[in-house]
This record gives structure tokens, sequence and C-alpha cells, in this order.
């Protein structure tokens, strides 16, 4: 027998299962018509039930537990196959009813009668899908007469993955494509979660974020999604995918809106409880079914997304894995960043430019993807930048030169690059950090990129090096070697003591409002110089500013100082 724990926790275990592997499952997807991502639909469907499955307390029955996961996938359904996944889990709720506890019994007759809705909701069912995989695993269980649940999931695992092998054989659009069914697939990551809390062990992990730096697989580069000649975009006649939630107006028929969805499009998913009817559909015309929808009630939770747009940006990305893999293979000789084609799931992603093994750690450390070597005297080339831009799979790359020398490259890789790319002219590093630091993952590009900027500005600068020539500025004469402090561009002073010129430059760029000061030491500078200097500092600096010291390794620049 399972509790409403177990059950609980086996749910929670397969939303986290699938949404940790949704990309796996989105490569994979060619039918029906590419329609959003499956992985990702499943993933988020099912993830729909865990924070209201998480709320229910230890003690819960298994109906409790399955009647609160269907509730709740029922309004997160989405895409064809989530809105399927949703139904199998009805059939939980269903045949679970007022029940405290399951057996292998109970769990024959939830898979059943899940396979049972799953089949009438779908106007046309087709075999060698999500479908097929559900009816033969819940066939395989009815038949085995296994007397408890760990032996009855592993059967049910067993004839899932031996029907999902067999997908190809029943559409040959997925044996042209070389890969099994997406949805099946899915729905097997998701029992294998379940399975392993039936067995005992401990809930699948979830909410584990991808490495910041972590690339597309290209393991199925060239198939699924990412194969040119299955079809073509014109091919797509109802081009909008329309989702959406009806709240039920008294009388309110399922069955009428679901007949005059099947009449003005096409792969019509509709399933409804006391409350709401959820409906999915591939249509020409999303208003046409929206005006007859909301004769039945208010409407919410709208999804349409334009299938042509999406095909093309699928094709287009497959083109680029296809060239991730040949880079991956053979990386050019003249750069240290290896192609990546662009991960739809990741937003942004940072560039920065910056010389000496400190600052790059640092950089890396605030969420730079990838660092060029460069600075003052040492300006990269244009394709440096692009082959950094283009080793980071995010839709938009941020770039940062630190350099007003070497904003005009970064401007002319932003041109050739094959992703967006915004350079943020910071013309200095600390105004690349406080940049960096001023960025919101939860505002669009536009503002992060006023923000970012406005920050920077704010910041200023202080440079500590060495003449390398004699020459004349602003009517002094400055020798050769001789140490000069450089404030935001422009020489204060000259010294022969790098101790005394950088204090004397800290706390002359220090202000009322000043509160942070960081001195970032350069590689020609020992730890006991740095220290030494960053407590003069300190000491020199008002008790209010924070002063700080990190090693940069930097070459040129005996010590940069950034003052906030």
């Amino acid at each position: 027998m399972i509790s409403g724990k177990i059950l609980r926790d086996a749910i929670i275990s397969g939303a986290n299962n699938i949404n940790n592997q949704r990309s796996r499952v989105d490569e994979l997807n060619v039918f029906p018509v590419p329609d959003g991502d499956t992985g990702t639909n499943m993933g988020m469907t099912v993830g729909a039930s865990v924070r209201e499955l998480e709320a229910l307390d230890d003690s819960c029955t298994v109906g409790e537990a399955a009647k609160t996961a269907a509730s709740a996938m029922l309004r997160g359904a989405r895409g064809n196959s989530g809105v399927i996944t949703s139904l199998l889990f009805r059939g939980f709720s269903k045949a679970l009813e007022g029940k405290k506890e399951a057996d292998a019994a109970d769990i024959v007759e939830a898979l059943k009668k899940g396979v049972e809705g799953a089949y009438k909701a779908v106007m046309k069912p087709t075999e060698g899908t999500i479908l097929t995989v559900a009816r033969v695993a819940s066939e395989e269980a009815a038949a085995c007469g296994a007397a408890d649940v760990p032996a009855l999931w592993d059967v049910v695992m067993t004839a899932g993955q031996k029907a999902l092998d067999d997908t190809p054989n029943l559409l040959p659009v997925l044996k042209k494509a070389g890969v099994v069914d997406a949805g099946g697939q899915g729905i097997l990551i998701i029992f294998e979660g379940m399975g392993k809390v039936f067995h005992g062990e401990p809930i699948v992990a979830g909410g584990e974020p991808a490495p910041n730096k972590a690339k597309l697989s290209t393991e199925n580069a060239g198939k699924g999604v990412f194969t040119d000649d299955l079809m073509k975009v014109e091919d797509i006649k109802n081009g909008y995918c329309t989702q959406f939630l009806i709240n039920k107006n008294e009388g309110a028929s399922a069955a009428k809106m679901r007949a005059f969805a099947e009449s003005n499009g096409d792969s019509v998913v509709c399933i409804e409880d006391d409350d709401v009817i959820n409906l999915h559909v591939h249509t020409a015309d999303p208003g046409k079914i929206l005006s007859e929808a909301i004769k039945y009630g208010y409407l919410t939770n709208f999804k349409i997304e334009n299938m042509h747009e999406q095909f093309l940006a699928r094709q287009r990305q497959g083109k680029s894995l296809e060239k991730q893999a040949s880079a991956e293979k053979a990386p050019a000789q003249a750069s240290e960043f290896v192609y990546a084609a662009v991960d739809p799931s990741r937003d942004y992603g940072f560039v920065a430019v910056a010389a000496g093994e400190g600052l790059k750690a640092v950089f890396t450390d605030l969420a730079a993807d990838a660092v060029v070597s460069g600075g003052q005297t040492m300006n990269p080339a244009t394709e440096d930048i692009l082959a950094a831009i283009q080793s980071v799979p995010a839709k938009t790359v941020f770039v940062l030169p630190n350099n007003k020398n070497i904003i005009m490259a970064a401007e002319q890789a932003e041109k050739l690059a094959d992703r967006q790319v915004i350079v943020l002219p910071t013309r200095t590093v600390p105004m690349g950090i406080t940049a960096l630091l001023n960025f919101d993952p939860s505002v669009n590009a536009e503002t992060n990129t006023i923000n970012m900027m406005a920050a920077a500005d704010k910041v200023s600068t202080g440079l500590i090096t060495y003449a390398a020539r004699d020459s004349e500025y602003d009517g002094k004469r400055i020798k050769k070697g001789e140490i000069m402090a450089l404030e935001n561009g422009k020489i204060v002073s000259t010294s022969n003591d790098i101790t005394k010129a950088t204090y004397r430059l800290a706390r002359g760029m220090c202000k009322k409002d000043s509160s942070f000061v960081t001195i970032i030491s350069g590689c020609d500078v020992s730890d006991e110089d740095a220290e030494k200097v960053t407590e003069i500092v300190k000491a020199k600096c008002p008790n209010h500013v924070e002063v700080s010291h990190i090693r940069g390794g930097q070459p040129v620049y005996y010590y940069m100082i950034s003052v906030e």
C-alpha cells in the first residue's frame, strides 16, 4: 500500500525529473507540427501541481493528493502534450477518490482511467505518441498481477520503454528524424521520478539551474525539430497554437466548445472540471476561437504562439547546433572560445574585456560567461570579441569593453554576430564591474541597458601607472618612469612613490557622498604592498566609506581605484 504522502512525494519527484530534463525532450519533438516545446510544456504542466502538493500535510490521503495534483495540472496544462499529461493524472484523481491508501490494483485502475480520458479528449488519437506509451504501460500493468506498487511500477516502466522504442515504427516521421516520440519520452521521465519514491528513494531534486556557461548538447543536432527536410513552413496551415482557460458560466458545454474548435482548427484537446475548461487548438484564426469561447465564460491564462516563427527559429537553431558540433570537434586554433548555439531558455549572457587573472575571476564570479584578455596597450581584435560573443549560448549578449579604445571593436563585433548583442560603453574596469552588479534579470534588455550604464557612469576611476616616455602635460614636464595618478582619464599628479601616489589619489577622489572604495592591485604589486596601501587608504578616508582590496593582476596599472 502507498500513503497519500508517498503519492504526493512521487508526483513532486516526477515533476522535478521532467523539469531537469526538459531540454532533452524539447529537442526530440517532431510530431505533430512543432507545437511549442514538448518537454517544457510537460514540465510546466506537472510543475503547476508542486506548490499545492507541498502545502499538503504528511497525513493527507491518496485521494486528496491525486485530486490536488489533477486540479492544479488542469489549470496549468500547456500544449498538446501537457493537456494529455494532465488527463493521465486526472485518471488518478477519479480512481483514488475517497481512498486513504492505494494498493497495486488501485494504481492499475488509475492508469486505466487516465488513458481512457486521454483517448476520449483527443479528436483523432494517433498511435506512436504519448497515448501509445501510456496505453501499453497501462495494459501491461493490468495483466502482470504484481502484488505491490513498486513491482507494478517496474512493469509500467519496462512496458512504457518498449512502447517508446517502438514509436518510430508506428510513425514514419519519427523514423525519418531518427528520434522517439517526445511526449512518450516525457511521460516516462515523469514516471521514472515517481518510481524512485515508490521504491523508497528520495524525491528527485528540483530547481537545479544549469551552470551559467553550459551549452546545449549537440547530441540531437540534425534530428527531431532540427531536421530540415521533414516539413516546410508552408505545410503549417493552422499556424497559431492557441490555449486558454474558460471560467465556466452556468450550463456551459465543453462538448459544444470542442466541436467548434474542431471545425476551425486541429490538434484540439479540451478538458474540464466543475469550474473551468482548458482548451488547446491549432487554428488559422485565434480571434474566431476566442469570440466563440467568451460565450461560455470569462477567459484567462492565454497562450497564443505563432508556429511559423517558432518552426523557422528551431530550424535556425539546428544550423547553429551543427556549427557548434563542428567547432567542438575542431576548435579554431586562434581562439580560446568555442562557438555555441543559442539556447532559447537563456535570455541573457555577458562578455567582458579584462587583463589579469584576478580581474578575470572577478568578472566570472559576477556571471560573465566569457572574458576576453585585453586592456590598455593590448586591445583585442574584433574577431576575438566576436568569438567570445558567439561562445555564449544566450539570446542577448551584453558586452563590457572596459576601455575606451576597445568600444569600437566591440561595436564592429556586434554587427557581425548571429545573436542580439548590446555593447555597454564602459570605459574602465570599475565601470564594467559596477554595470554587472546592477544587472536585473527581472527587467528587459532596454531597461537593463539604461540602468547598468547609469550606475557605471556614477563610478569614478583612478589609475596609478608610469610614464612610458618623457612628455609634457598641462604645462608640466613628466619624466619617463615617473609615477602618474589619473582621475577619470586626467593626470592629477606625479610622484616617485607608488604608495603615496595611490593613497593621495584615493583620498582626493572621496567625496561627501562616496560610500565604497575598491583598490585593485596589479601584477607588479606584492600582496604585502597592496595590503599596506589598503590600510592607509582606510585610515585616510572618512569612517563611513567602506574600503576593500581585489588582487586584479592587471599589467600597466599598479593600482586601479574605484570610488562609488
